[in-house]
């Protein structure tokens, strides 16, 4: 029965062979913000086109950086025999690649970040139609529920 406990715990320690580990954004928050920015200004081109918004601004406030996934090389060694190893020792370091600004990670997969809410203004803002138009589309598009949205008519 040792010997099966040994195993398992052999297994549980076993590198998982994603060759990824999850770690929040080390990213500064500026480029949170800068990409908020940038989905501002398209959304500003998308509604602008919607029938009866006109002339549009969009503010976006950022919640959280979101999340990268980091590739990792693992390692796992033991000490004493194969059969009755005396100690286990798993070893990971993050891979890293000669970048602009020195060694960098390898990102695998990277989640954008959340939202806390949206501000519109708009000339067809006072208009309930464009109001609801306007609303969703920014729903649709950041992932914020509609009570997080506030759309307002510029003077």
């Amino acid at each position: 029965m040792g010997l099966v406990t040994l195993i398992g715990a052999a297994l549980l320690l076993w590198p998982s062979g994603s060759g990824s580990t999850a770690s929040p954004s080390n990213s500064s928050s500026a480029e949170s913000v800068v990409e908020a920015q940038e989905l501002a200004q398209e959304l500003e081109e998308i509604l602008g086109r919607m029938e009866g918004v006109g002339q549009v601004q969009v503010l976006l406030t950022v919640q959280d950086d979101g999340q990268r996934q980091l590739a990792a090389d693992g390692e796992l060694s033991y000490s004493g025999s194969p059969q009755a190893p005396e100690d286990y020792r798993r070893t990971s370091e993050t891979v890293l690649v000669d970048g602009a600004q020195g060694d960098e990670p390898v990102v695998t997969q990277r989640t954008s970040p959340t939202y806390r809410g949206a501000l519109v203004v708009c000339q067809g803002g006072g208009q309930a139609s464009v109001r609801l138009a306007v609303t969703e589309a920014v729903t649709v598009l950041t992932g914020l529920p509609a009570d997080r949205v506030t759309v307002a008519k510029c003077q």
